[in-house]
């Protein structure tokens, strides 16, 4: 639900999303990189992958954003939609209901009944404060944060072939790059939901490995 109040104050990306941003761009580039072959690929094979890995990463980049307008806008009008049919014909049983499939899963088990009449009431008191209905300029810059986010994860793997000349050297070095970019972004998720940190980081950087891999077998 919205809270007009606490919203100047909120990140325009949680911690979440700016490290799944980062995930998705690294990996979109770390599928051209592992498309070289260290054995025969030269500077102009390279050459190429990095313009396609970043014209990739920008389109993508461009779609994420679309995609997170999308969810704001939707997340916002759920919000608009329950509040409305609470001050409708929505009993209080039903009000209740409407509040429990509103909360995450585990939260609505905990609520007993009267936690949620007081969430019931509370809204109810507060409808008549104004609430953003429409897409502004903060959901712009959230859309911005979510491109830079995709396309900006594309340079670290690339660097190493900006600054090494033996291509299979350059891909290596990548490669650890890339598994370091992985391991920090899985640790800072950690962090962020009180998991372990070391584990995670490990854990994700595994898991990308293995989706590089299979991204590469598919064809991708």
């Amino acid at each position: 639900m919205d809270r007009p109040g606490d919203e100047s104050r909120q990140r325009v990306l949680d911690p979440v999303d700016r490290a799944t941003e980062v995930i998705f761009g690294l990996l979109m580039a770390m599928t051209f990189i592992g498309s070289l072959s260290v054995a025969t690929s030269g500077r102009e094979e390279a050459r190429t992958m990095l313009i396609a890995a970043f014209g990739c990463n920008l389109a993508w980049g461009l779609a994420d954003a679309v995609i997170y307008l999308l969810r704001t806008w939707t997340e916002r009008t759920r919000s608009r939609t329950l509040m409305a049919r609470l001050q409708g014909d929505a009993g209080p049983d039903k009000g209740r209901a409407l509040i429990a499939d509103a909360l995450p899963p585990r939260i609505a088990e905990a609520a007993d009944p009267d936690g949620l009449e007081m969430l019931r009431q509370r809204l109810l008191l507060n409808a008549d404060k104004p609430a953003r209905s429409r897409l502004d300029f903060e959901d712009i810059k959230g859309a911005l944060g979510t491109f830079l986010l995709v396309v900006l994860a594309t340079f670290p793997p690339v660097i190493p072939f900006l600054l090494i000349d033996t291509t299979g050297v350059a891909i290596r070095t990548s490669n650890l790059v890339a598994l370091g970019m992985l391991f920090l972004s899985g640790w800072l998720l950690a962090r962020y939901s009180g998991g372990n940190t070391w584990a995670t980081g490990a854990a994700l950087a595994l898991v990308g490995t293995a989706l590089l891999f299979a991204i590469i077998a598919l064809g991708g």
